[in-house]
């Protein structure tokens, strides 16, 4: 199994980016997704999940308004479109997967999560 992260990058506050995770190895179209986030030294932190069939889809507090997770299953890939993004945005995004039993199934929690991908670097300048 691989997760593939790609996207990341250096932009400036209020600016934009998508991040995609390309899947391989698993049966995608059977797997909830999420994305989480990690600054060194603070806990890896919840941004948004979505269910395979894409219709439940959730999102932190802190990033609900900006930023909006998306799938396309033909393609085994799970997207994070980011926007308004902020300095406090700045962190290494790691997507993950988790296969579940139901359409509407998603995953808060890391621990949920059995897939993990490499993690790609976002830094948001001020």
């Amino acid at each position: 199994v691989q997760l593939q992260a790609s996207g990341g990058g250096l932009v400036q506050a209020g600016g934009s980016l998508r991040l995609s995770c390309a899947a391989s190895g698993l049966t995608f179209s059977s797997c909830a997704m999420g994305w989480f986030r990690q600054v060194p030294g603070k806990e890896r932190e919840f941004v948004a999940t979505i269910s395979w069939s894409g219709s439940r889809r959730y999102y932190a507090d802190s990033v609900r308004g900006r930023f909006t997770i998306s799938r396309d299953n033909a393609k085994n890939t799970v997207y994070l479109q980011m926007s308004s993004l902020e300095p406090e945005d700045t962190a290494v995004y790691y997507c993950a997967a988790r296969l579940v039993d139901a359409s509407w199934a998603v995953g808060l929690e890391g621990n949920e999560y059995y897939y993990w991908g490499q993690g790609t670097l976002v830094t948001v300048s001020s």
